[in-house]
């Protein structure tokens, strides 16, 4: 029987928490990404609370562009936000997603901005 993607992509996001885990000095970059947003959070694990959060929805983001562009967008804020909040490091959980396309993007966002992963 064939696996659906969203059981797929649960069995790819288990493998990647086993491995990566937030704490005070590295806490975790974490994304998800529905068909028109894309939010993203750096998340504490051992504290269990979340230090900075953007999204595509935020009033700072200029929803002009593709979806890409504002994903670039997201990441960026998301590194400023950071930034202010004392986060330099973080660990990357691209949540069971593929690293391309509006993930890598953020990505790519976040490092412009000054995150370092």
């Amino acid at each position: 029987m064939a696996v659906s993607k969203i059981n797929r992509r649960n069995r790819i996001k288990n493998g990647i928490r086993k491995k990566i885990s937030g704490n005070s000095e590295r806490p975790r970059l974490t994304v998800y990404r529905s068909n028109k947003e894309i939010y993203a959070q750096i998340i504490d694990d051992e504290a269990s609370n979340t230090l900075v959060f953007a999204s595509s929805r935020d009033k700072e983001i200029e929803n002009k562009g593709t979806k890409t562009e504002i994903a670039t967008a997201v990441g960026e804020l998301l590194a400023k936000k950071s930034a202010e909040a004392g986060v330099e490091k973080v660990a990357f959980d691209r949540n069971g997603y593929l690293y391309h396309g509006r993930i890598k993007a953020l990505a790519e966002g976040a490092r412009k901005g000054g995150l370092k992963f």
